[in-house]
Order: structure tokens, then sequence, then C-alpha cells
């Protein structure tokens, strides 16, 4: 177990010479109002990360990196790799052109090829080049004698099958012997890493009644640990209980000794009136004890892996406007669009909670009981009416009898004006399909409201700091 705790201290410090363990954290980039790549970079290190990973070899950003202390870890698009599997020379070419231009300038230390794919059934077809664009880039990195460069991939939860009590931990049939078994060869041949998603977030909203949030919250205690009855392990917090999960599959197919890396993990600050738990007190909770339990020496690591270290990138940087999603997908940040700080938060893990002001009280911590509407709304902005005739005109053709009710002559025909309409149209179209994933949201134009606009005024105040482009208007 000891190389675990040795190999990895180089990634994030030690705690020799007053120097913590350092988290990193996903810099994303949809959204249409965020900072500049080099301010981005300036408030990472404002931060105090020790390493950030973004979603593809993006020059500004690995410029701005350059001369920086973060470790960084790009990522290969999932439209990529599949070329990159089937040809040595085209790993070469994207290795020349997205890698070596900024290395070692830029500390690049992780290279990620695609992102969550075996959660894509649409794109299964690909699945099978995963480990060969692996290796291809790997045989890449070591003609140029590169050799402080690990490659992996991401992976959800949703990998597994099985997952609860964590000695049951297993693989999904279609990917175990296929794609998960070479791919867990490949890091060990390669001393990489098994880069894992794993959210407590989700697995508790998913069942809030039957999982305490101060377990999910890293706040545990004896009342809540749980015991494995497989491992008589115990635990004291869904982190770990996660993690030993995979751990376990892992074990199944014979690779118990691959490392893990913690790609994505983390907690949203906000969400939909009906997402439960997702608020500032909340994130803030489990970020920072996140960082402190990822600071302490001697390592904690979990039941399983006594000691171990692992790299942990927390999700996200920002707040990104433009992910398409549920609520929650737009609310996962340390930092506001406008760089002020969502909430504080220490990520060497050293200030206690005395350190840290008041939090704004969680508001939603027990599921939301009322009537929630989907409506148009957009407050304080400029629309493009182009932009919501064609989001009404999609609520429209789906479903059946979605929006008969605002054709001429309908009910609910009048008042005849294009935000009305919009708002019948998204709210006739989510009722419909909420439940078999729909979301309220058409490209930011629709919000929940938790009054019925038919029967309020909440619709005027909803609409009435809206402005339309008058050149998309014809």
């Amino acid at each position: 177990m000891l190389r675990f705790v040795f190999f990895l201290l180089p990634f994030f410090g030690t705690a020799q010479g007053g120097s913590f363990a350092k988290l990193g954290v996903n810099y994303g980039t949809l959204g249409n109002d965020l900072p500049s790549a080099a301010h981005s970079i300036e408030l990472l290190q404002s931060l105090h990360a020790g390493a950030v990973k973004i979603y593809d070899a993006n020059p500004a950003i690995l410029r701005a990196l350059a001369g920086t202390r973060l470790r960084v870890c790009i990522m290969v698009p999932n439209q990529v790799f599949p070329s990159l599997a089937a040809n040595q020379s085209l790993a070469d070419a994207w290795l020349a052109a997205n890698l070596l231009p900024f290395y070692p300038q830029t500390r690049i230390r992780f290279l990620l090829v695609g992102n969550e794919i075996l959660s894509d059934y649409s794109i299964s077809s690909t699945w099978p080049s995963l480990v060969p664009a692996m290796a291809n880039l790997h045989r890449a990195l070591r003609a140029r004698s590169i050799r402080n460069v690990k490659i992996g991939t991401t992976l959800a939860m949703d990998a597994l099958k099985t997952s609860f009590p964590p000695s049951a931990g297993q693989f999904r049939d279609d990917i175990a012997d296929a794609v998960i078994r070479p791919l867990l060869r490949f890091a060990d041949r390669t001393s990489s890493f098994y880069f894992v998603d794993v959210y407590p977030y989700f697995a508790w909203a998913s069942s809030p009644s039957s999982i305490s949030l101060d377990y999910a919250l890293f706040r545990g205690n004896s009342a809540t640990n749980y015991l494995d009855p497989g491992t008589k392990l115990t635990y004291t917090n869904l982190l770990d209980q996660m993690l030993d999960s995979v751990v376990a599959a892992m074990a199944k197919l014979g690779f118990g000794g691959v490392r893990l890396a913690i790609a994505e993990t983390g907690w949203p600050n906000a969400g939909d009136l009906d997402q439960i738990g997702a608020n500032i007190y909340n994130a803030a909770t489990y970020n920072r004890n996140l960082a402190r339990r990822l600071s302490e020496r001697p390592a904690l690591g979990t039941p399983a892996r006594p000691g171990e270290v692992m790299p942990v990138f927390i999700f996200a940087l920002y707040n990104e406007n433009q992910k398409p999603g549920s609520g929650t997908e737009r609310h996962w940040g340390l930092l506001y669009p406008n760089a002020t700080r969502v909430y504080e938060v220490d990520l060497t893990g050293r200030l206690p909670d005395a350190g840290y002001g008041p939090l704004p009280p969680p508001g939603n911590n027990k599921p939301y009981k009322g009537k929630i509407w989907c409506v148009f709304g957009r407050r304080g902005k400029s629309v493009n009416a182009t932009a919501v005739g064609s989001a009404i005109a999609y609520a429209c053709g789906q479903g059946k009898g979605t929006c008969d009710a605002i054709q001429p002559g309908g009910p609910c025909y009048r008042p005849d004006s294009l935000t009305a309409h919009a708002s019948y149209a998204f709210n006739s179209y989510w009722q419909q399909f909420r439940r078999s994933g729909g979301t309220c949201y058409f490209n930011g134009l629709a919000v929940q409201a938790a009054q019925d606009p038919s029967k309020s005024d909440t619709l005027f105040f909803l609409l009435s700091n809206i402005t339309f482009d008058i050149e998309n208007m014809n």
C-alpha cells in the first residue's frame, strides 16, 4: 500500500515544511459570460488550487498556464479519439498539435481520452476504440521520451451495475470484459489511474429518506456510519463508500491494485425547485470537508485502501450558464462568472470551520411538495425572438396535442404574444416529458415557477424586464 502514497505525493504535495495537499479544479467553458483564460488562471491560483482539468486542448488556456505551478489535465474530445485509435500517425499528429506546443512550460500531467463515453449508448460503436486510442497516444508520448504524462479516461459511476454494499461492486456486463478489463490492464501496465466521476450528491438526492445528508457531507457520526456486511469495513461517509465499490469491481476483474483518481466531484450550489439539497450551504460544507479530509497526513484513504493519496478535481470553477439539462447543471461553480466567490473555501484544507463566515441557511434539504410550472423567463436579459420561436416549435413538435390550445381559436390563444405562447408551450412539453428526462431549460429561455402563471402575476413579473433583439423580430 505504501506505493500509493509515495508515488502520488509529487502530484499533490506533502505535509513536510508546511505544504499541504491541494485539490484540483475542473475548468469548463460552457458559458457566454466567463472571464478570459488568463484571468481564470489567476483566479485558480487565488483559490490555491493545485491542479486544473480542462475539457479540450484549449490553446488560450494552455498558454495562460505556462510557467505556473498548476498541474494540468487535458481531455481528448469524444468525437476525436476513434480516429486516434485507427491510425498511429493521427495520434502522433494530435499530440504534436495539441500537447507539444505547450509542454513542458505548461505542466501537463494527465491526458484523458474521452469523457464518460461508457454512459452514452448513442456512441457505443466507438467504445472498442477507447483503449487502442489510449495505447496509440501512449506510444506517441514514449517516442518523444515523455514519461510523466499519464493517460486515462473518465468514467461515471454508472459503469457499475452494482455498487451497494461496496464489497458487491461490479461492472456492467456489456462493458466489463469488452472495455473495462483492457482499460484496467492498460492502466496497470502504464502505472496510470482509473479516473472516476463520483458525486455523492446524486446518490443522496435519489434516496434522501434512506441516506443521511450528514453522511453525504462528511458530517456523519456513529449513528450514520455503515458497516459493509461482506468486508466488515466501517464507512463514515458516502464518498468512501462509492469509491470502494469501484475498488471491489476492479478486484473482481483481477486488477484490484489499479490506482483511483477522482476526475470530478462536488455539490451543486443551486438548482430547480424540484431538486433537493442543491444550495450554497451544502456545497460549501461538502467541498470544505473534502479539502480538509484530503489534507490529512498521514493520508486517510478509504476503508478498503487506507493511506492512499489520489488526485482529486472539484467540479467546477464557474457556474456555466450554457450547460444544458436541469438547473443543477449550471450551478456547480466555486465562482460566479463575475469572478466573485459563491462561498469561501480553502482548497488546501487548512482553514477550520471557525475561520469561515456564516453561510445562508439551506432552504431545500427536504423534497419540494408544491406544484411547479415551466415558463418563459430571462429576467433582465435581451432575447433573440428567432430563438424563442424555434424553442416554441420544438416544444410543440413533441408529444400529442402539446400546443393545440394556443392555435388560433384555441382556449389559450390569447394573449397572442410570443412570450405567452412560449410559456404555454414550454409548460405543456415539460408536464408531458419531465418524468422521462425532459427539462425546463430550452437553451436558457425557461425557468421553473411555483405559481400558476395563468392565475397570477408570476408571468408578468418574469417577463417585465425582457427586451427582444429587434433585428430578429421579422
